[in-house]
């Protein structure tokens, strides 16, 4: 009699993860630990026990790929619909799309170096848990590049400002800003990257750009974007768990790593703060119909949710509130005001267009902001106004001078003085360098070598590395052509989109000035 062999036991999803992840891992023989993995000792940061690491979302390669797949014929499915049906004509105004255009120029890029640096920490990371982590995060920012390009780009087909984002990305002045932010942590150590991006961009900028302005872009008939935008937040939850369960994992580790995560914490809270500066002057002055002020957005995802959640529970392990937030506070007020009257006093050299708000726009801010839109603000548009319908249009022709760190222009105040330009110098080596705030201050001092070394437009141009020493030049050095910058009213795409709204004319599109 022969006995039928027992059929195997079929594997729990714990299990199956199990084996298909960990289990994966190997000791090396004939290297060691240090040589196989030289980059997780240097910064300081001691580990015990690699296997301690808790997997936020336990997704095997398979299943990952069916899920994101799924999000995708979803998606591809919109922007085609889109596309087909003419939606750009459905927009509220064609001024919406400066926002998007600051949105594919200095996000987009940003997530493709996200994706490269998570490939570096998917190799060189000593866990299995982590590297795992690291890979499916890589593999996650490269598909927001290829959507976000994708989504953008039937844009291009009719407006100006979008069509070499890449080059921008690496030239125009304002967009050294989240550049700079991306290389300063691609040019730190694995630990540091994932204090940087899984708490700073993902918990503070993420949060505040994909969730309000998001939901902005559907209140103005954005729904290519408003669909990417909640694609990605779904993934950008996991990027936010897995940078909570980084700092809890270096936490828990080893008493020792306790300053070192601080220190990140409070260097990397206020460079990504600095970059929602872009993101402030979007939600207030770049929406035709707004959805969420940036002061509402800032106490509810930032006030809210990290000060009173996040922090409350990282006290357990001793981490107190990053540094200078109290300023961070105090600026929710002015912020987006500061930010956005310099834009539009630059954008002759900028990819997109800015206007005067409307006198229903500056209700709207003086409601929202009473305590100091009026006070403040308003008289800057009122005399703005006047120059226009004298004929005028005020534009900085000079060049401004830029943070050392962050490199905005200076143009934010002292921490509860909207009144008094906020500038720093500190020293080095005999040469003096200024910073914005006490924030980027603080950060200079404590890494001199590294932000002596910015690459800062104001100065590059100065020393003739832009294409040349006049504006036109500069501007043919970033690519911009024109209709691309300067003032909406009688850009070209202010032009065509009443053309194309005309009753005569809807059916006709024209698209003469947009860039192909």
């Amino acid at each position: 009699m022969t006995i039928a062999p027992k059929a195997p036991r079929k594997l729990s999803m714990k299990q199956r993860y199990q084996a298909l992840t960990r289990d994966l891992d190997w000791e090396p023989s004939y290297v060691s630990q240090d040589e196989m993995f030289p980059y997780v000792s240097f910064e300081g940061i001691t580990i015990h026990d690699w296997s301690k690491w808790e997997d936020p979302f336990r997704l095997t390669v398979d299943a990952y790929c069916k899920y994101q797949a799924e999000k995708d014929k979803r998606l591809y499915a919109v922007l085609d619909g889109f596309a087909q049906s003419q939606g750009h004509l459905s927009l509220t105004d064609a001024n919406y799309l400066n926002a998007m255009k600051i949105f594919l120029q200095g996000i987009a890029p940003n997530e493709y170096n996200a994706h490269r640096n998570f490939a570096y920490l998917a190799r060189h990371l000593a866990g299995p848990g982590p590297r795992f982590a690291a890979l499916c995060q890589s593999i996650d920012e490269l598909r927001h590049t290829q959507t976000e390009i994708h989504t953008l780009s039937n844009y291009n087909k009719y407006y100006s400002g979008f069509h070499n984002f890449s080059q921008q990305h690496d030239r125009v002045w304002y967009l050294s800003v989240p550049k700079s932010f991306f290389e300063d942590s691609l040019s730190a150590g694995p630990f540091e990257f994932l204090i940087a991006i899984g708490f700073s961009f993902e918990y503070l900028l993420t949060n505040l750009l994909f969730v309000p302005f998001m939901s902005g872009a559907s209140f103005n008939g954005d729904l290519p974007t408003m669909t990417f935008g909640f694609s990605a937040q779904s993934d950008e939850s996991r990027h936010m768990t897995l940078g909570l369960e980084a700092i809890k994992f270096l936490l828990e580790q080893d008493e020792k790593n306790v300053p070192i995560v601080q220190a990140w914490i409070d260097k990397w809270f206020w460079r990504g703060y600095r970059v929602t500066a872009l993101v402030a002057q979007m939600l207030d002055y770049m929406l035709p119909r707004k959805v969420m002020s940036w002061k509402e957005a800032f106490e509810l995802y930032f006030e809210q949710q990290m000060m009173e959640g996040l922090f409350k529970d990282l006290a357990f392990y001793g981490i107190t509130p990053p540094r200078h937030v109290e300023d961070a506070i105090a600026e929710k007020e002015v912020l987006s005001h500061q930010v956005y009257w310099i834009l539009y006093q630059f954008s002759h050299a900028a990819a997109f267009t800015t206007s005067v708000p409307t006198d229903e726009h500056l209700e709207w801010l003086s409601k929202t902001y009473p305590d100091t839109f009026d006070k403040h603000y308003r008289a800057l548009w009122d005399k703005e106004k006047r120059n226009i319908e004298a004929g005028g249009r005020h534009f900085v022709r000079g060049l401004p001078q830029l943070c050392q760190v962050c490199q905005i222009p200076m143009g934010f105040t002292e921490p509860g003085d909207p009144t008094t330009i906020c500038q720093r110098e500190s020293e080095y080596k005999g040469e003096k360098f200024q910073t914005c705030s006490n924030g980027c201050q603080w950060i200079f001092e404590r890494e001199p070598e590294k932000y002596v070394q910015a690459w800062l437009p104001v100065h590059q141009i100065y020393q003739g590395n832009c294409g040349g020493p006049s504006l036109p030049e500069v501007l043919d050095w970033y690519g911009l052509e024109d209709g691309d910058n300067g003032e909406y009213l009688g850009s070209v795409d202010e032009l065509n989109w009443q053309k194309w709204h005309a009753p005569d004319d809807i059916s006709q599109p024209d698209t003469t000035g947009a860039q192909a």
